[in-house]
């Protein structure tokens, strides 16, 4: 009976992964657009920097807790999982196209720093457009 509710609670710990995971992923991506999210946008985008760049330099550049977290619960299950990137993961997943791993490291971190960028600029403008 444990085990097959260990299995369970694998199962879903997967799935949750998964639809969030790609959700904060995707949120990262556009979150700037909206004036509504800047802030909070703001708010995972450091949150992810900080994975990637502080926690990175005990873990490896471009650590990420949750990914690692993921990682844990799918060993768990029994799949063995070729990439170290969740980006490279979920592309392979969701399309079935291994591109290469640098392409897709590259194009992160293009895509991250461009919406860094886009996030604290607009904050920023927010700011003093809501002082005025």
């Amino acid at each position: 009976m444990p085990h097959s509710f260990n299995s369970m609670w694998y199962q879903f710990l997967n799935i949750f992964f998964f639809v969030f995971h790609t959700t904060f992923t995707l949120f990262n991506i556009v979150g700037w657009i909206f004036r509504k999210t800047r802030k909070w946008h703001l708010i995972t985008l450091t949150l992810t920097a900080f994975s990637w760049f502080v926690l990175g330099i005990w873990y490896g550049w471009g650590y990420c807790f949750c990914t690692d977290w993921h990682w844990d619960v799918r060993r768990k299950l029994g799949y063995v999982d070729e990439s170290s990137s969740y980006i490279h993961f979920l592309i392979l997943k969701l399309t079935g196209i291994n591109f290469s791993f640098q392409l897709v490291e590259n194009c992160t971190i293009i895509i991250f720093l461009v919406s860094f960028i886009l996030s604290i600029w607009l904050n920023i403008r927010d700011r003093r457009i809501k002082k005025t």
